[in-house]
């Protein structure tokens, strides 16, 4: 028998729980489209924000060994330009059924409910809410994942703004994870992405003696951080009933299995693109699959949280 790998998530069914991360071929509607085509049980698209941002100079991105770094900055083309780009997406996604997730960030908790409302406007089946950029800090201020008030004022403006579900991205650079995501559920979370990348971190070339990055520091992400992530899941599911995806350094069907087992009920696929390309996402499913089929478990459903009790 095929093991089921489909998931529901906020609502929203998806035929595999592999969900393309945010900032990760999310710029195009037609890349966005071949991350269906191989294999994606979802797709989310770029951060976006109320105005056009440049980001940062490159470097940008750097392969340190264990994983990557990155100081992308929020580049987007402001929310004016992101609606048609998610409108014709949605469009192209229609024939193979698979949700659109529009990822969001702001400056203030009345912005994020302004750019949800925008956004909601290309009728995308989950919105992203990015609170959590770790890389951004000094011209943004704050990330307001950082304090479970500033989170829950953020979640309830974006929740008040649409019937769309919220899904709520957090950091893991704080001292109690747990608190901070009862915030962002109690406000009207539908569920939470963990987590965003770690750091900031630096890299710095020997030879010349200079951070790599042109931004200095970086969002560490890959599979150095995958431990940090499962924990993460595994804190969180296990403290509140609350649907989450999972992200962080998976890289193959047994780091997506684990993330399951921890807790995910969906599971997020960002650094593995960058070094494998979209076509990660069919390898990941039959790797599952195959784990599955072998342990003789007919559904995710049988293995999800099993970490909790064991």
């Amino acid at each position: 028998m095929i093991p089921d790998l489909s998931v529901e998530l906020c609502g929203v069914r998806l035929a595999n729980p592999l969900v393309l991360a945010s900032g990760i071929l999310g710029t195009e509607a037609a890349l966005m489209e071949r991350v269906v085509r191989c294999g994606a049980g979802a797709v989310t698209a770029k951060s976006c924000g109320p105005e056009p941002r440049p980001g940062h100079r490159n470097p940008t991105v750097l392969h340190w060994g264990p994983g990557l770094i990155n100081a992308v900055g929020l580049a987007n083309p402001g929310v004016d330009e992101a609606i048609p780009l998610l409108q014709e997406t949605a469009v192209r996604l229609k024939p193979f059924g698979t949700p659109l997730i529009a990822s969001i960030f702001a400056r203030s908790a009345d912005e994020f409910g302004y750019m949800a409302a925008r956004v909601a406007e290309a009728h995308p089946d989950l919105i992203e809410i990015n609170l959590s950029c770790p890389n951004i800090t000094a011209e943004m201020g704050r990330p307001f994942a950082l304090d479970p008030a500033a989170t829950a004022a953020a979640t309830r403006a974006a929740v008040n703004a649409t019937d769309i579900p919220i899904l709520v991205k957090l950091s893991p650079n704080v001292t109690d994870l747990v608190a901070i995501a009862q915030a962002a559920v109690e406000a009207g979370g539908r569920g939470l992405t963990l987590i965003n990348s770690l750091g900031p971190g630096m890299v710095i070339d020997i030879e010349s003696g200079a951070p790599i990055l042109s931004n200095r520091v970086g969002g560490v992400s890959g599979p150095a951080i995958r431990p940090i992530a499962v924990r993460c899941v595994y804190d969180v599911t296990r403290a509140l009933n609350v649907p989450v995806i999972g992200v962080g350094g998976v890289m193959d069907g047994r780091d997506a299995i684990e993330m399951v087992m921890a807790g995910a009920t969906a599971v997020g696929i960002g650094s593995a693109v960058y070094w494998h390309g979209p076509e990660v996402f069919a390898r990941i499913c039959r790797e599952m699959s195959d784990f599955m089929s072998a342990h003789h478990h007919r559904s995710l459903d049988e293995i999800r949280g099993i970490a909790h009790d064991r």
